[in-house]
């Protein structure tokens, strides 16, 4: 993944990372947010049920999570959010 150098540089210069280290921290953040909705969906479903939480309480916070992504998901239903989970 091809990151901007001023991007780099910015956060080379208000860290106490290089550069290098800098673009990697950059590129995985990048890629974390570049992950599929359904892909998220279906790891923070099994995260939660894993905790022992119930659908009803899980689809709930799942929905609640996605509007604060940084790049927001689509405002999904607790049917789609299940057609993700089991097709």
């Amino acid at each position: 993944m091809r990151t901007s150098s001023d991007l780099v540089a910015h956060v080379a210069a208000t860290t106490a990372l290089t550069p290098a280290e800098a673009a990697r921290v950059i590129g995985d953040v990048v890629a974390y947010y570049a992950t599929p909705v359904e892909d998220v969906v279906r790891r923070r479903h099994a995260e939660l049920k894993t905790h022992g939480a119930k659908n009803p309480e899980i689809f709930a916070r799942i929905a609640a999570e996605l509007e604060h992504r940084v790049v927001a998901a689509p405002q999904l239903s607790e049917r789609q959010l299940r057609r993700m989970i089991y097709g």
